[in-house]
């Protein structure tokens, strides 16, 4: 879908690619002995990303290296603005180069959504044509957050994702992963322990917060929760396990839904230990990997 309706983005990409003016660049194609002048190396045939605090992994295909290593020089990795409700990106700008086929864009704004292609550029300075859009957009998280069983004690057993403290509608720091009583009208979840069997539930504290567990297996890092399911979600608690991912859909009254993803690390008999992340950019569903 995402590459189909950016066609005019890449369009516009191939139209405007250009020599590159990288001062390292110029001087390694003045300075090597290319075996392959004049040609132009391929394009990288995939893009992945990964949302980040505040930055975005980028990663993709080496075959432009692999295919031609004689006249390879380096990779150029553009951004842009995107409007995730038009499927738009904006101007691209270049971010830097790298002759890994990797890429970390930092200083970026959370809740803000970015648009990126990978070029490969050769020893003489032909750049290739882009690889295939993607976006993403980055959100807050932490790792390590223990939150008790409120039927052990109320006291650091329910948590709230994001709440605007000030009324100012803007996302601070201080307003992000909150852990509060369980017996808070404020919480989203609360984490309760069945009396009989003592097995520990993330259960949704309030109407218009529900849960659908992430997948049908343990994921390997909260990183891994990639963009919020479409259905599956549930007011009532689902059992907390080791290593499994599970997404919070947040229906606070406005305009668009929320999400919170939430992977656990370690289930007691008293507390668990969970990582969390937050999608400030309301309606956006994407938690990890760009897409819609």
């Amino acid at each position: 879908m995402l590459e189909s309706n950016l066609s005019q983005s890449l369009e516009w990409i191939g139209m405007h690619r250009r020599w590159m003016a990288v001062p390292a660049l110029v001087l390694a194609a003045c300075s090597s002995d290319s075996t392959g002048p004049g040609v132009e190396p391929e394009a990288p045939t995939t893009l992945t990303s990964t949302s980040l605090d505040g930055a975005v992994a980028l990663v993709w295909s080496d075959n432009p290296f692999q295919s031609d290593p004689d006249i390879f020089e380096a990779y150029a990795v553009y951004s842009s603005s995107y409007n995730l409700d038009t499927d738009v990106c904006g101007s691209f700008r270049l971010e830097g180069t790298t002759v890994a086929p990797e890429f970390v864009v930092g200083a970026l704004t959370n809740g803000v959504p970015r648009c990126f292609y990978v070029t490969a550029v050769s020893l003489d300075g032909l750049e290739s044509e882009p690889s295939p859009a993607r976006h993403d957009t980055p959100r807050p998280d932490a790792r390590n957050v223990a939150i008790f069983a409120r039927q052990q004690q109320d006291a650091g057993s329910g948590f709230r994702f994001w709440e605007d403290l000030n009324g100012d509608d803007a996302v601070q720091r201080s307003e992000l992963g909150r852990v509060l009583p369980g017996s808070s009208p404020a919480v989203d979840f609360t984490v309760e322990r069945d009396g009989g069997t003592g097995v520990l539930f993330l259960t949704p504290a309030v109407a218009g917060v529900e849960v659908a567990l992430y997948g049908n297996a343990p994921v390997e890092d909260l990183t891994s929760i990639t963009v919020a399911p479409e259905a599956g979600y549930d007011p009532a608690g689902i059992e907390a396990l080791p290593g499994w991912g599970y997404v919070f859909e947040i229906d606070d009254g406005g305009a668009f839904f929320s999400y919170g993803a939430v992977r656990v690390t370690h289930v007691g008999q008293n507390l668990l230990i969970l990582d969390w992340a937050y999608q400030t950019d309301p309606g956006n569903p994407e938690l990890k990997v760009a897409g819609r």
